[in-house]
């Protein structure tokens, strides 16, 4: 077996001693963190020093946190990326088998970006100001100085999206919860969060430079 961090190493004693044994996981969503925003990204190999990730857009230049469903987090490194596929170094050793059980106190959820976005809330002639503190493939989690009746249907509108069919699921004024009346897929959402967030572009890089692509 080889590394997915060095995939082109293998057949030699030298690399097989650089390599970590590695393990096909079943798809796996989580998330990438950066200083530029949150992305989401499926593992796939996974070995004690990195993983093999699929990804559905460029990936930041900078270091980046690997956080898994169960809240866990892993410094990380970008080595290679091709076309949507990317190997990332783990800053530090990790357990295959604490990859593969994804265990941890904290139980696996659904991924959830946070970020901050400003937003309206629509029903009839109402069209309230809220703040959008987390996103998922099911529901946000928002702010409002309303206070919002629970099941009460709204138009989510975030600048630069289609409008979002969403109920009110449950309130902590002047937080409050949102559920999509239709779920993305998990490579919408992916594409959603990368526009969201684009990437800054690398000082003295040219415009067709692979960072300043949106997806």
């Amino acid at each position: 077996m080889h590394d997915p961090v060095h995939p082109g190493q293998h057949g030699s004693e030298g690399s097989d001693q650089r390599a970590a044994p590695r393990v096909n996981l079943l798809i796996r969503p989580a998330k990438l963190v950066a200083p530029c925003g949150e992305y989401l990204c499926v593992l796939r190999d996974a070995s004690a020093s990195g993983v093999k990730v699929r990804c559905f857009h460029p990936l930041p230049a900078q270091a980046m946190v690997l956080e898994l469903g169960n809240g866990d987090r892993f410094e990380v490194e970008r080595v290679w990326e091709q076309g949507d596929h990317a190997g990332l170094r783990f800053r530090g050793a990790v357990p295959v088998e604490y990859l593969i059980k994804e265990s941890g106190p904290y139980p696996r959820r659904p991924v959830r970006l946070r970020l901050v976005l400003p937003a309206l809330l629509v029903a009839g002639r109402d069209a309230l100001h809220a703040t959008v503190h987390d996103l998922s493939q099911q529901g946000a989690r928002i702010e409002c100085a309303e206070q919002l009746a629970i099941n009460r249907q709204f138009r989510l509108e975030i600048a630069g999206l289609a409008p979002i069919i969403a109920k009110v699921r449950w309130r902590r004024p002047p937080a409050a919860g949102l559920v999509f009346e239709d779920t993305f897929r998990l490579e919408d959402f992916a594409r959603l969060a990368f526009r969201l967030q684009p990437l800054p572009a690398p000082p003295g890089e040219l415009d067709d430079s692979p960072f300043a692509r949106r997806a």
